[in-house]
């Protein structure tokens, strides 16, 4: 019942993307806080109204209390988003989706945007070889084809007209950069002021419930922008089962994401197109100490030694099968206070903090946690992570898990968090940076069912308890000596029945045969 519910509030949310259309961020549509942009460019035809795709609403804004984590309010361009930016955006109908109403749904498409498409995600590794080109050589176009849509802001907002008061300080930025800046901008300090450290325990990503739903939306967003610019609407982003234990990186080759360089332990060989790649969002201390936002920029190459970090021997090796088993039979989404300190959490559990069987262990890294930290490089750094390529196809896998768990525990959205998560986690916060705004709630769905898209994975099952061995191996020896006894009652009633017809002579018409009572009553008697 519950899943009928939610996808009608998922057949009203409209497609989200980070940041603001090119289109609104000039000194008009900044000051007047409107980003309703018509579909067709037609003057007074806002969100596609004219033809009942959409039509331009307020916006609302969770405000409800957040938990003790942020004790800065009003001082962080990303509380309540997106009001500060913006207070008001195109509100879709039906199927339509997008900034200005002028697509489909995801997994949608057609005039009407009501013929269905198959979005399937693959295990990487069972791609062929011509497959698995194509999806490394769909990387880096993204990686070098600016986004047709969207701009990233570089300045708060306290800036964010330019010195001279009528420069909106927002630039170009490529498909895949653009999926690296959401993410760092989601978890960057909040700048106190001049002077002043900035304040680091924030996160409008992590370390809370809206880890899995804010990550999910991130993949979808990087999907459909990858779609459209391959003109592909069936493309999908693969997953890498990275629970496979042992301290190899079974990906890490030329013909997916990079071998290790036989010249430098952290570098990738140069055999690689990704070697050429170069990261975004590494100026952190510049950021932190003048305020200011990571633009398009590119700087270091990628970094990455798999199992390589020494000093922490828990690291050099990826989870384990049962990690995955066990993490799926926690019956909880999250537990209070709503953190990376939960413990029985399913949310803690598969981001990390905690033991696969759910308990709290400051000194634990699982799942998505542990395999990032494996890699050991520009993917084991949060506000770097999406750098390297490999995050996608890891946290592709992780809302696999995400999603089985809601299959198999079909909880209700009142699971989620209402209040007291920290900031950005509350179930109708609107989601940093997305836009239009997407609220926590509207990714937590069953997506094959509401949001297009579904995976095709082989879940290991649970390997036996002791108890369990115990019992099975009772029940087989109960099974065996009740087969063997009745082989030999058996053997000894058939060697009885031959030796009396041994001792008779040849039935004729005057000998006497044996009634069916001496017949019984001989049988009965031979019977163990």
């Amino acid at each position: 019942m519950w899943q009928v519910g939610l996808l009608a509030v998922a057949l009203c949310a409209t497609l989200t993307l980070a940041q603001f259309p090119r289109v609104c961020v000039t000194p008009e549509g900044l000051r007047s806080g409107q980003c309703c942009p018509s579909p067709t460019g037609v003057a007074g035809d806002e969100c596609g109204s004219s033809t009942g795709r959409g039509q331009c609403v307020a916006i609302t804004a969770d405000n409800r209390r957040h938990g003790p984590q942020y004790p800065h309010d009003g001082r962080d361009d990303r509380e309540r988003w997106p009001l500060r930016f913006f207070n008001q955006t195109c509100q879709c109908n039906g199927n339509f989706s997008g900034y200005n109403c002028g697509r489909c749904r995801h997994g949608l498409t057609g005039p009407n945007c009501d013929q269905r498409i198959s979005v399937v995600r693959r295990n990487v590794m069972q791609m062929t070889a011509a497959e698995k080109q194509a999806f490394v050589n769909a990387l880096d176009q993204a990686k070098r084809t600016i986004h047709p849509d969207l701009v990233i802001c570089t300045r708060r907002y306290q800036e964010v007209f330019g010195p001279d008061g009528n420069t909106p300080q927002f630039e170009n930025i490529t498909v895949y950069n653009y999926f690296v800046w959401t993410h760092y901008y989601s978890v960057s300090k909040t700048y106190l002021g001049s002077g002043q450290a900035s304040f680091g325990g924030v996160d409008f990503s992590h370390e809370g419930p809206g880890f899995v739903t804010w990550h999910r939306y991130h993949l979808l967003q990087l999907e459909r922008d990858m779609q459209d610019m391959l003109g592909d609407q069936t493309f999908a982003l693969p997953y890498w089962n990275f629970a496979i234990g042992g301290n190899e990186c079974d990906i890490c080759t030329d013909d997916l994401l990079g071998a290790r360089s036989s010249f430098d332990m952290s570098s990738l060989s140069p055999n690689s197109v990704f070697s050429q790649w170069r990261v975004i969002c590494e100026s952190v201390d510049d950021y932190d100490t003048l305020g200011t936002i990571c633009n398009s920029s590119e700087t270091s190459p990628i970094r990455r030694n798999p199992a390589g970090n020494v000093a922490r021997p828990m690291v050099q090796r990826l989870p384990e099968p049962q990690d995955v088993v066990d993490c799926l039979q926690l019956n909880t989404f999250d537990t209070p206070p709503y953190y990376s300190t939960s413990s029985e959490s399913f949310r803690n559990t598969i981001e990390g903090y905690s033991a696969p069987q759910g308990m709290y262990d400051p000194g634990v890294r699982s799942l998505h946690n542990l395999a990032h930290l494996f890699l050991n490089g520009t993917g084991g750094q949060t506000h770097l992570s999406p750098n390297d390529p490999i995050f996608v196809l890891l946290h592709t896998f992780t809302d696999a898990i995400f999603d089985e768990w809601l299959r198999r525990h079909s909880p209700g959205e009142v699971v989620y968090p209402e209040e007291n998560a920290p900031i950005g986690h509350n179930r109708r916060f609107n989601m940093v940076p997305f836009w239009p705004p997407v609220t926590n709630a509207e990714m937590f769905v069953s997506a094959p069912d509401n949001l297009g898209y579904s995976y095709e994975v082989q879940w290991p099952t649970s390997a036996y308890t002791l108890s369990e061995i115990i019992t099975i191996a009772i029940v087989a020896a109960v099974l065996v000596v009740t087969v063997v006894g009745g082989v030999i009652a058996c053997a000894v009633r058939a060697r009885s029945y031959r030796s009396a017809e041994a001792l008779e002579p040849l039935l004729g018409e005057t000998f006497r045969r044996y009634s069916e009572d001496d017949r019984r009553k001989d049988k009965s008697q031979s019977v163990v």
